[in-house]
C-alpha cells in the first residue's frame, strides 16, 4: 500500500487537459458522501454516543473536574467551565451545532462519559472532513480508549466516502502535533496568524489522512488496538507511533517520541 501511494503521488503531475496544461488526476464516479449520521460508534475500549446534554453534561463536567488545574484547556477553543451550569449550557448550544457532530466518549464498563470529540468543517462536496474540539478527561487520557475513539471516527468518515480527513491545531501545541502523527496524520504545513482565540494569536498546523492512505493506517491501528498488544498491566507491547511513522508523507518539525504511552 505504501508503494502504491508513492506511485500515485509521483504521477500526480502526469495528467493534462486538451491544452497540454497539467491537471489533477481524474476522480471517477465521484459522489459526495452524506453528513455523518448521529449514530453510536462502538469499539472494544469505548463507545461514542451523540452528545446529549441531559445524559452526558453532568458526568463529563465531573470527569473534567478531576484535573488538578486548567492546563488541559489551554489549546481547546472552548472552556474551561467553572460550574456544571456553564458546561451544560455549552453542551446545549455549541455542542448541538448543525455544522458539528459532537460525540461523548463512553467507557463501556462503567457507562461513564469520559471525553468529547467532534466532526467539524464537514464539506461533502469536496469529500473533506475534520476531527477536532477534542477534550479527553483523566478517565481516558493516554489510554487505549482515547486512541480507539479517534480510530472509530476516522474509520466512520472513510466508510461514508470522505476522501480527506483533517486534523488542525495550534502550532505551539506540541502534544497535539505529536498525537496527530502518532495516529497517522501527515503534516502539511502551518498557516500563520490563522485564528484569534482566547484573546491570542494562533498559527495553525495542518495534518491530513487521505482515503488512499487509510487502508494501511487502518491495518496498523487494528494491530495496535488488538488485546494481545497489551501486557497484563495494560502496557503496550508495540507502539502506535512506531507503526505509523513509516506511513507518514511528511513529519512536523517536532521530533516524534521514541515510544508512546
Amino acid at each position: 500500500m505504501a508503494v502504491e501511494t508513492q506511485r500515485r503521488d509521483a504521477n500526480m503531475n502526469e495528467f493534462q487537459n486538451g491544452f497540454g496544461q497539467p491537471v489533477g488526476f481524474p476522480v471517477k464516479d465521484w459522489s459526495p458522501p452524506i453528513l455523518p449520521p448521529r449514530e453510536i460508534l462502538t469499539g472494544h475500549y469505548c463507545r461514542l454516543e451523540p452528545l446529549d446534554p441531559e445524559r452526558h453534561a453532568e458526568p463529563l463536567h465531573a470527569a473534567n473536574s478531576l484535573e488538578a488545574d486548567d492546563r488541559g484547556w489551554t489549546y481547546v477553543a472552548y472552556g474551561p467551565f467553572s460550574s456544571i451550569t456553564d458546561y451544560r449550557r455549552w453542551t446545549e448550544t455549541y455542542g448541538q451545532r448543525d455544522d458539528h457532530r459532537f460525540y461523548a466518549i463512553i467507557d463501556p464498563d462503567s457507562g461513564r462519559a469520559a471525553g468529547v470529540a467532534s466532526y467539524l468543517r464537514m464539506d461533502p462536496a469536496s469529500g473533506s472532513i475534520e476531527v477536532g474540539a477534542i477534550k479527553f478527561t483523566p478517565l481516558i487520557a493516554q489510554q487505549p480508549a482515547a486512541t480507539e475513539a479517534m480510530h472509530l471516527m476516522m474509520r466512520n468518515a472513510f466508510a461514508l466516502g470522505y476522501r480527506r480527513y483533517e486534523w488542525k491545531c495550534d502550532a505551539l501545541n506540541e502534544a497535539s502535533c505529536l498525537a496527530a502523527q502518532r495516529l497517522g496524520f501527515s503534516y502539511e504545513g502551518t498557516f500563520r496568524q490563522a485564528l484569534v482565540y482566547k484573546g491570542r494569536n494562533r498559527d495553525t498546523a495542518w495534518f491530513s489522512i487521505l482515503d488512499r492512505e487509510w487502508p494501511a493506517l487502518k491495518a496498523v491501528h487494528e494491530q495496535w488496538l488488538a488485546p494481545d498488544n497489551f501486557d497484563m498491566q495494560g502496557h503496550q507491547i508495540v507502539s502506535l507511533s512506531g507503526l505509523t511513522a513509516p506511513l507518514l508523507r511528511q513529519h512536523h518539525w517536532m521530533k516524534l517520541p521514541e515510544k508512546d504511552t
